[in-house]
């Protein structure tokens, strides 16, 4: 094999190597996280994230309805399992609520969904994000 061919295998193998990197980094508190957001089943809105932190992961669902003041019933799970359920109540000027939970960053792939009903109204929101 010439040396030309050598080099432009080494650094194909080189590039593969550095592609792959933030993939490798991803679960591993390196890099950045995930997000997902979406309308729920009235005119409120939703957000969930979950970012790696060393060997936790930060996970934050926030509802914005607009109005200050009611009582969401919340729950948050990983991969089934409970990181967060209880009420949430909407503050300040912008009406919303945000939750935000640390938990163990799990082999494999960190499934979190988040639901929230309005206990006045009986709107839902739902959302999910892997990571």
């Amino acid at each position: 094999m010439g040396r030309g061919i050598r080099l432009v295998l080494a650094g194909l193998v080189a590039a593969g190597m550095v592609m792959s990197a933030p993939a490798a980094f991803a679960k591993g508190g390196g890099g950045g996280g995930v997000q997902a957001s979406g309308s729920c089943s009235a005119s409120s809105t939703w957000k969930l994230q979950a970012t790696p932190e060393h060997s936790k992961i930060q996970v934050e669902f926030e509802v914005d309805q607009n109005k200050k003041g009611d009582i969401w019933d919340v729950t948050i799970t990983d991969n089934g399992q409970p990181v967060f359920q209880g009420p949430k109540k909407t503050h300040g000027p912008s009406g919303s609520f945000t939750v935000r939970k640390k938990t163990a960053n799990l082999p494999g792939t960190d499934q979190f969904q988040a639901d929230a009903t309005n206990r006045s109204t009986g709107e839902t929101c739902s959302g999910s994000v892997g990571l």
